[in-house]
């Protein structure tokens, strides 16, 4: 596994999401659909060289390896990585794994046929950056491949739940993750660089009740994780009584059933 360079004001962030480990994998088990759904707009060929930006455990891929392509998995967490290497390993599927800052990434221009991102590279610092490794390392004529949580919606409401107890932001305040949502937004990023196209979708989040959520997200989803380890016990007892009944909003006879939706764009280097 070859090891790429964090920029400093990434290390928190690296620590952030790749406190959970392995059990990150089970967040993105949750999503599988909305992942596959972005893998076959790809539509990898066999041999073509793709980039998996913010890779995680490693879920997507796996999927784009399954088409026979030479896959690059990057991100900025070393746990996350690790466990995506173990997975594909037990898989035996032939995934490059590396740690990559996506502001920051360490290829060559045109290196690759597409750049996917699943839910990922939306939390970047620096998003200006971010849109330029992503078109700097993809080729003439090669493809993005992009799944983001908009600025409505299941999960950015999950988030809403968040923040509550969070510390304030600093001023002046990053800029929002789920402004990648907005699809003018996304025009001001990549629009110089590709040619854009966008669909609409819902994955659904099944489970026992909003309890099953919070031990689930709390174990295996970073930012959850980390937040709900910084409170005292009062808060932290707030935080997982809130995130429950944001849930239990969703119950069925059978369960509880969380739409969550996403924009899904496809694009195409100039």
């Amino acid at each position: 596994m070859e090891t790429g360079k964090i920029q400093a004001h990434n290390q928190r962030p690296a620590a952030v999401w790749g406190s959970a480990g392995d059990a990150y994998n089970e967040i993105s088990h949750q999503i599988a659909s909305a992942l596959d759904h972005c893998a076959r707009r790809v539509a990898p060929q066999p041999g073509e060289r793709v980039l998996d930006l913010a890779t995680g455990t490693g879920w997507t891929s796996r999927l784009l390896a399954r088409y026979g392509a030479a896959v690059t998995g990057a991100d900025i967490s070393a746990d996350l990585i690790a466990a995506a290497k173990a997975r594909a390993q037990a898989e035996r599927l032939d995934i490059d794994y590396q740690i990559g800052d996506a502001e920051k990434l360490p290829y060559a221009d045109g290196s690759f046929d597409a750049v996917v991102s699943t839910f990922g590279v939306m939390f970047a610092s620096h998003p200006e950056a971010a849109a330029g490794e992503m078109a700097r390392v993809c080729r003439s004529g090669g493809r993005i491949g992009l799944a983001i949580w908009p600025p409505q919606g299941g999960v950015y409401e999950m988030f809403v739940v968040m923040r509550a107890y969070m510390p304030p932001p600093p001023t002046p305040a990053p800029a929002s993750p789920f402004a990648w949502g907005d699809r003018n937004r996304v025009r001001e990023l990549l629009g110089r660089d590709f040619d854009l196209k966008f669909e609409d979708g819902v994955t659904v989040y099944y489970d026992r009740d909003g309890q099953a959520a919070w031990n689930a997200f709390s174990k295996g989803y970073g930012p959850a994780k980390a937040l709900a380890a910084s409170l005292d016990e009062t808060r932290r007892a707030g935080l997982a009584r809130d995130f429950a009944a944001f849930h239990d909003k969703f119950a069925t006879g059978l369960g509880i059933a969380v739409p969550r939706e996403y924009l899904l764009i496809i694009g195409t280097r100039h």
